[in-house]
């Protein structure tokens, strides 16, 4: 059994696939309680970074007040089916790093996440956070690729 889940949401709909596999685990008592994770990544539109009219601190907060958002309705779903879920929202440029930090310094002992399923140029060309989370991380990963998401 995993007790502590790690489950990063970009707010697809492939990455929410990931939510049923977690139910059945959940269910079949493999899974004690999952973290619900979101990443933030700030990017500055060019054209109001110019004009001097930007303001960093109000897009940030708006960003992260939109995620706490998605995550409690995230949150609320999976607790009314009886899952153990918790969430976190954080600020960061490199997604897989940051998961895979976030795992190790909270004692995740599983991530489970979807994969777009790239190979070969398209992976080179494209990069994959998936990717890059199974390269970096020290527990094991679970990737759902597209086809197992119709469920």
């Amino acid at each position: 059994m995993y007790k502590k889940v790690l489950v990063p949401l970009d707010g697809s709909d492939l990455a929410e696939c990931t939510l049923s596999h977690l139910k059945s685990l959940f269910e079949n008592g493999s899974v004690g309680e999952a973290t619900l994770l979101n990443i933030v990544t700030i990017d500055i539109p060019r054209g109001e970074w110019k004009s001097g009219q930007f303001n960093f601190d109000v897009l940030r907060e708006q960003l992260l007040a939109s995620s706490r958002k998605y995550l409690a309705e995230l949150e609320s779903r999976m607790s009314s089916q009886g899952i153990k879920v918790k969430t976190e929202s954080l600020e960061a440029n490199r997604p897989a790093g940051t998961i895979t930090d976030y795992a190790q310094k909270n004692g995740m002992e599983l991530i489970i996440m979807a994969t777009h399923g790239y190979t070969g140029f398209w992976k080179l060309m494209l990069g994959s956070v998936a990717f890059g989370v199974l390269n970096q991380s020290h527990v094991p990963v679970l990737l759902i690729r597209p086809k197992a998401c119709r469920l």
